[in-house]
């Protein structure tokens, strides 16, 4: 099904046919073993081997993600990189840097840019900033929601949209011989326990692996978040599972882990189906380059848009979101969310997109976001989204009434122009010195 805006609400559309994956059934064919493997990377990563192809999930192998608020809490084998490009096809669920990452797709970009790499036909295409990214890849498919793709006579896989965030988030069913159908389902990692494992109770799968939680708030200004932002348990989940469900196999998989699903779906009781790393693996990461991509992003503090206070009202204008009563007062601050220097701390009234000098005396809703100065202005230069403000910690956020502003947050997380604010443009506007007519001719 699928969710679409209709007067201030939401309306479930659903799809035709409903179950999309009875279509074009194939005959049965018995496995052998070792001819389909699952081996765990990391977060979100896998590597999925059947028969001669081999495909790869959501590869974030490198670098942060959400600007610098999430870093890898494992430590992929050495040869993830590798494995990446040698694969036959790649999919990539949504456009969060934590599954499109662009420093390991950049990897990919300089060796092998032809890789097929699939995405769903969301409402935000998933590769929307590419041309600015810095990254080339000449073999993108965007492929149509609930149609079987084919990788050779035995192999195919589908692409849905996801149940939870159906506008940019997809999830992917893939088949081989018709033995065996993976549905590879994100769920929301703030849900309870006991509604995953009631989840998994009603599928009923032969082989559950709960994944794509695996991240840490690595850096040191972070440490607050990493201990309150507590994060469910793979191995609380799985015990939990086993307990409401005795006839499911679980797997905690560790990095460089594999699962062979001839061996698993025959005996799931079998110790031989999942191959752990040797005894002496670093499962964890124990360091991480922070000063490498930090400075990327704080180069931009003092960038010359920014000596301009103009760019406010060009950015927001740009960003075209108004008509909701709501008044934001945004602070740029230090990494300790204190007032930055000289930085800027301002008002934007939505209802008719201005800029006042501070909050207007009519009822309206209210935000104060304190966003740490090299993010957001990283995020601005470059038409980002705000995913990497929100989702990667990089704020501060107090509200009255204390409600959610869905609207707000979705434009400014999903739906700003696709092209990046033209800043030469504005540069121009700025310096340019305006001639004054003679009033004495």
């Amino acid at each position: 099904a699928e969710v679409v805006w209709v007067n201030e609400g939401v309306q479930l559309v659903e799809l035709s046919p409903p179950d999309p994956w009875n279509v074009d059934p194939k005959t049965p064919e018995e496995l052998e073993v070792g001819e389909v493997t699952v081996t765990y990377l990391t977060h979100a990563c896998m590597e999925l081997k059947c028969g001669r192809k081999t495909m790869l999930f959501d590869p974030w192998l490198t670098g942060p993600a959400f600007a610098r608020g999430w870093w890898l809490l494992h430590k992929p084998p050495e040869d993830s990189l590798e494995r990446l490009c040698q694969a036959d096809a790649i999919y990539i669920s949504h456009m969060h840097s934590d599954h499109l990452s662009y420093p390991s797709l950049k990897t990919l970009s300089d060796r092998r840019p032809d890789v097929p790499i699939y995405v769903g036909d969301t409402s935000r295409p998933v590769f929307w900033y590419l041309r600015s990214s810095g990254v080339t890849l000449t073999n993108i498919n965007v492929v149509p929601f609930g149609i079987w793709q084919n990788i050779d006579e035995h192999l195919r896989f589908m692409i849905l949209m996801d149940g939870v965030h159906p506008e940019m988030d997809t999830c992917i069913i893939v088949e081989y011989k018709e033995t065996w159908k993976a549905e590879f389902i994100k769920n929301e990692r703030k849900k309870l326990l006991n509604y995953k494992a009631q989840l998994v109770k009603t599928l009923q799968p032969k082989i559950y692996c709960p994944f794509a939680g695996y991240f840490i708030e690595a850096h040191p200004s972070d440490r607050y978040i990493r201990e309150i932002n507590m994060k469910n348990s793979a191995e609380e989940l799985n015990a939990l599972t086993r307990k409401l469900n005795p006839s499911i196999k679980t797997w905690t998989p560790k990095p460089g882990s594999v699962l062979d699903l001839s061996l698993a779906l025959k005996d799931p009781s079998s110790s031989m189906a999942i191959t752990d790393p040797p005894p002496n693996t670093q499962l964890y990461m124990n360091k991480w380059e922070f000063d490498l991509y930090m400075d990327e992003i704080n180069s931009v503090i003092t960038d010359d848009i920014f000596k301009h206070k103009n760019w406010i009202q060009f950015y927001y204008r740009w960003a075209d979101f108004k008509d909701y009563n709501l008044v934001v007062r945004v602070i740029e601050t230090d990494e300790d969310f204190r007032p930055f220097p000289n930085g800027y701390d301002y008002f934007v009234d939505f209802l008719d997109l201005s800029f006042p000098g501070q909050r207007p005396e009519r009822d309206h809703a209210y935000l104060e976001i304190k966003n740490r100065v090299g993010v957001m202005r990283y995020i601005v230069k470059n038409g980002l989204l705000w995913d990497s403000l929100y989702i990667g910690f990089q704020n501060r956020i107090s509200r009255d009434p204390d409600m959610f502003h869905f609207r707000f947050w979705n434009h400014f997380q999903i739906k700003l122009p696709t092209k990046r604010p033209d800043w030469n443009l504005f540069l121009l506007q700025e310096t340019s010195v305006p001639v004054q007519a003679d009033s004495h001719r």
